[in-house]
């Protein structure tokens, strides 16, 4: 699926539809704000490519396919959320920054993302020592491991560096 815009009208109808399992033309102009033409044209394309089921003056349902490509959409948004948290943004700006964000990055580095969240979220004792340094340098300016890596040879500080992890 590409465009920012099938993907926002995918998670609107998703949205509309949690209580009743559908949803009407009307509820998605007004939710996203755009014309009810502008909602049909969309969910003709939307149908053709199979995510919506449209019956004209009726309703509007996610097909199973839409309704993976609503989760896959909505676990990405979350992500990153949840990773703008974990670096100290503030939720709403988070929110915000993630519906801006979410459409322009790889598949490869939404995995990363995700990785890199639940390894944060699975880490015992609240999380990494490195994040509380993260926190400091926030604070400081200053990196409290510069501390830590004067005590260790110059040879061996080649060992502790990022290798590249992605897979």
């Amino acid at each position: 699926m590409s465009g920012m815009r099938h993907e926002d009208y995918i998670r609107a109808i998703y949205e509309l539809s949690k209580e009743k399992g559908y949803t009407r033309v009307k509820e998605i102009s007004s939710e996203l704000g755009v014309k009810p033409s502008s909602v049909t044209e969309m969910l003709k394309k939307l149908s053709d490519m199979g995510y919506v089921l449209y019956v004209k003056r009726l309703f509007v349902r996610l097909t199973d396919k839409g309704q993976r490509e609503a989760e896959r959409i909505i676990e990405r948004h979350e992500t990153l959320v949840k990773f703008l948290r974990v670096i100290g943004v503030p939720e709403d700006v988070a929110l915000k920054d993630a519906c801006v964000i979410e459409h322009t990055l790889h598949p490869v580095t939404v995995r990363q993302l995700k990785n890199f969240v639940r390894f944060i979220e699975n880490s015992p004792r609240g999380g990494p020592i490195w994040l509380s340094h993260f926190w400091e340098f926030c604070e400081t300016g200053n990196h409290s491991c510069t501390r830590h890596l004067a005590t260790i040879p110059f040879d061996q500080q080649e060992n502790i560096n990022q290798k590249n992890y992605v897979r």
